[in-house]
């Protein structure tokens, strides 16, 4: 499997989990123009595609509500809840010969429901539907960018502060439910230095400093990523854009409430974007390696806990 199908198989796998915090966010990200290079199968050095180059913009929100939390003795929750996100994508490619995607919507609804089995295990399941388009336009919203998930996972309570778990997610982005591995990790340390590992929805890996009660420093490493599903030379095709940023960023909880201030600086370190063919043997060719090469990288956000 190449890189690029290495991301787009873990962004799929996770589209069906989500938190059962209750919370509000927003974000806004700017990943700096880099030039478009290919990746030949094989050991082959990458080959920039004459002078194309892009930047991109990206702006995501999500809310996440349980509708039912209660605790047992051993501080597990029992919840049932819905989630919703949103993310909009703008591609700014420049020097391209062929038609590019140039914009991205993905909207996701999705049910989930955790429970403890018992002392060291939990379940958690979710099932969700989404659109993934080309388009910021509703009108231009069919079928074909209609996208199914649902995940089911075991989750191994190792330690107070770690989580282990896995198991299945369906999704139906070949056009068919296809099952994939479904991965979910939770480390944290506590105290002035802290270390955070999550691989639930998307990949954070964070080492912080707390500068006081109300203010953080970290130096982080995050995978995220938008994928449309649209028709291109009269073939079912998808579009997939993955970025892994790294970077310092600063954390500010706003005193007298329960919204917390996010920033982040430092770098994109690679962005594949590319076309494939929405069936299994398209997504895992060997010829659609793709990506943007490293550029700046800045985001601002804001979260709110009930």
């Amino acid at each position: 499997m190449n890189s690029k199908t290495a991301i787009f198989a873990t962004f799929a796998t996770l589209l069906a989990l989500r938190g059962t915090a209750q919370q509000i966010s927003f974000k806004t990200e700017y990943m700096g123009k880099s030039g478009y290079y290919y990746l030949p199968p094989g050991e082959k050095p990458r080959e920039k595609i004459g002078d194309r180059k892009g930047s991109a913009m990206v702006y995501q929100g999500a809310v996440s509500i349980p509708l039912s939390l209660k605790t047992n003795e051993d501080n597990r929750p029992t919840a049932w809840g819905i989630g919703f996100g949103g993310a909009y994508a703008s591609l700014r490619n420049q020097n391209f010969s062929e038609p590019m995607v140039s914009e991205i919507m993905n909207l996701q609804l999705g049910v989930y429901h955790m429970r403890p089995l018992n002392y060291r295990w939990s379940v958690r399941a979710s099932i969700g539907m989404g659109v993934f388009t080309p388009s910021a336009k509703f009108s231009s919203i069919s079928f074909k960018n209609v996208l199914a998930s649902g995940s089911f996972v075991f989750i191994r309570h190792l330690k107070p502060n770690l989580d282990i778990g896995g198991g299945l997610a369906i999704n139906s982005s070949l056009g068919y439910p296809m099952a994939f591995p479904a991965v979910y990790l939770r480390w944290k340390t506590s105290g002035k230095l802290d270390v955070n590992i999550e691989l639930v929805e998307g990949l954070d890996m964070s080492a912080g400093y707390n500068l006081s009660d109300h203010m953080k420093l970290s130096y982080a490493l995050e995978m995220n990523g938008q994928v449309a599903l649209l028709e291109k030379d009269g073939k079912d095709m998808i579009f997939s854009h993955q970025y892994i940023v790294t970077g310092f960023r600063p954390e500010v909880r706003l005193q007298q409430t329960r919204l917390t201030l996010t920033g982040m600086v430092g770098l994109n370190l690679f962005r594949p974007a590319a076309y494939s063919e929405r069936t299994l043997k398209g997504v895992f060719a060997g010829d659609n390696d793709y990506h943007f090469s490293a550029s700046a990288y800045a985001s601002i956000g804001l979260k709110m806990n009930f």
